[in-house]
């Protein structure tokens, strides 16, 4: 139960519906318990007149229809208020679930790229949809039943004790022995259910790979040895499922047979009691009905119990990344200027995942409103300049200087928001064109968005599409090219119009033409702005004011294009090679 004292917080939010609901449900249980007496008052008023040898069939009419009419009354009025009672205590439940979906998605966002590295994606699918559903059974109708059970256990057991304390004690015999029971079943519960749920985070983790890489499985026909993957896993979340259901069936034939040792207890008893003259016929009546009443409740504690135990294992799951304090730290909350040359002194960077060192003892200086080319093959640490920049990693030595401040002293958010970075994959969201290139905008400004589609080179065969810029381009861009989904992602960046520009080989898919035609674009949209290209391609960043040429995570060679051509160097190898190539 610890895990679940998290959500505290959230029932103190909604404290006056919890204390609405509480009010309804003792309402409720109030009317639910005079039926009861009203039947054991019809049965000793319809058997004394038998008794007493009336023949007035009027008179027990009048009996049976005046307590009937109480019973129907108060089961209606029971009713009207159970409604009332959902319509707190369960809203109250759906609210602190929108709240805490929110935590847990702002909490996604806030993490660093190596928590998304580590972690994989369906398991964090999971927590936000299985594990919070779970969750919200423990705070709507696990609440709601608790509290139900204890009022009606408190009203139906001082009525009892009231009428006959012997009976009583004989009627919950059974009840201590359920509950010893359950403590030990309910243990068993907890570990089956946390194994279930670990099941079928990877059950999501297999189903979202085998989604995004379908193509690649359809090329290579391996959709034989993916649904096998996937057979076994769900012939294991299965067998684990079963094992879950096996332990909470044994429950309901137990509680039924503590029930019915119960009404044996009643009817024997109470007829030793009723000859004694300690109690009426009708008491027995009344006492069977109170069992009954104590019925569902009793059952129900089993059902509560697994559910309390399910979500609290996803509770201690949602809390083990919510408690997770974000690597990536926002120092102030005063906007900071992003302005003067950008200064990286000595920057070494090895991620703790893999333990690679991807930059080591760099050093160069970007001058405010100039272009820097950076050049290197596949895995020199290209990339990594730029994630430094946009500070999606703190570097593990040296420092980023923007002006006189140190990049971990300015406002996160403003730095990011100054930034238009443009990654290798170009990535897009499963929306409408439209919305892709407006994406840094609440409000799409139409204009803005077909200027910045014309300066990425992909406005005329937008407007050659059906619909235009309202063309659904489906999940990561999948109904367009390579290459349109780069321009895309281009003009997005064009739409932002950012103070930094940072190309990341973003323009890897796209021709010769299109491409020197959008480098010009930039070349006059960032005059006064800073400029990043990265490329493995030589004819993309020759034309920047300064080149650093990266390997093995270091700069061996640095100055303009035509420089470091005559020193013959990496460069110029490099160089040489692609132009035989072209």
């Amino acid at each position: 139960m610890r895990h679940l004292l998290y959500l505290n917080k959230f029932l103190w939010r909604y404290r006056n519906l919890l204390i609405i609901g509480s009010a309804f449900i003792v309402i409720a249980n109030l009317f639910a318990l005079y039926p009861a007496e009203f039947v054991r008052k019809a049965f000793d008023a319809v058997l004394l007149s038998v008794q007493e040898g009336s023949q007035r069939s009027d008179k027990i009419h009048y009996t049976i229809l005046k307590y009937g009419g109480l019973i129907v009354s108060f089961s209606i009025l029971k009713g009207v208020f159970m409604f009332f009672m959902r319509q707190t205590i369960i809203v109250m439940s759906r609210k602190i679930e929108f709240d805490l979906k929110n935590e847990i998605y702002q909490q996604y966002q806030s993490l660093s790229m190596s928590f998304y590295k580590r972690n994989k994606t369906g398991d964090l699918m999971n927590r936000i949809s299985e594990d919070v559903s779970k969750v919200r059974m423990y705070l709507g109708p696990v609440l709601m039943y608790g509290i139900n059970i204890l009022i009606l256990f408190y009203l139906v057991i001082s009525k009892m004790l009231s009428i006959s304390s012997t009976l009583t004690l004989y009627v919950l015999i059974p009840l201590p022995i359920l509950a010893v029971l359950v403590y030990f079943v309910s243990s068993n519960i907890n570990k089956r259910g946390e194994r279930v749920q670990e099941q079928l985070s990877q059950l999501t983790t297999i189903s979202q790979e085998s989604f995004s890489g379908i193509k690649i499985i359809k090329s290579f026909v391996n959709q034989a040895n993916t649904w096998k993957v996937f057979l076994e896993s769900c012939k294991e979340y299965t067998k684990k499922q079963i094992q879950l259901v096996k332990i909470e069936a044994v429950f309901f034939p137990l509680i039924i047979t503590m029930i019915g040792m119960s009404t044996i207890f009643t009817i024997y008893i109470g007829g030793i009691e009723s000859f004694k003259g300690n109690i009426t016929t009708g008491n027995i009546a009344e006492f069977i009905i109170y069992i009954n009443m104590l019925a569902w409740p009793v059952a129900s504690v089993g059902w509560i119990t697994s559910i309390v135990q399910r979500a609290a294992a996803s509770q201690e799951r949602i809390n083990d990344f919510l408690l997770i304090e974000p690597e990536i730290q926002n120092k102030t909350k005063v906007l900071t200027p992003i302005t003067g040359n950008i200064n990286f002194k000595n920057v070494s960077l090895t991620y703790d995942d893999t333990n690679i060192t991807a930059l080591n003892n760099v050093s160069f200086t970007i001058k405010e409103g100039s272009s820097l080319g950076v050049f290197g093959k596949t895995g020199s640490g290209k990339s990594t300049i730029a994630s430094l920049l946009c500070r999606l990693y703190n570097t593990t030595k040296g420092d980023i200087v923007f002006g006189k401040t140190n990049i971990k002293d300015l406002n996160l958010f403003e730095l990011r928001s100054s930034i238009g970075y443009i990654p290798q994959d170009g990535y897009l969201f499963s929306g409408s064109i439209k919305e892709n290139i407006a994406f840094t905008s609440n409000k799409v400004n139409e204009k803005k968005v077909s200027k910045a589609a014309e300066e990425a080179e992909i406005l005329d065969e937008i407007e050659k599409f059906t619909d235009g810029f309202t063309t659904i381009i489906g999940e990561r861009g999948v109904k367009i090219s390579g290459g349109q989904r780069q321009r895309l992602a281009i003009a997005r960046t064009f739409y932002k119009n950012p103070k930094l520009f940072i190309f990341d080989d973003c323009l890897s898919a796209i021709d010769a033409t299109k491409e020197h035609k959008i480098l010009k674009n930039l070349h006059l949209k960032k005059k006064g702005k800073t400029s990043i290209i990265i490329s493995h391609r030589i004819a993309t960043i020759k034309d920047a004011d300064h080149i650093i040429v990266l390997e093995e995570g270091k700069i061996v060679e640095q100055g303009d294009h035509q420089s470091l051509l005559k020193n013959r160097g990496f460069y110029y190898k490099i160089n040489k090679s692609q132009n035989n190539l072209t």
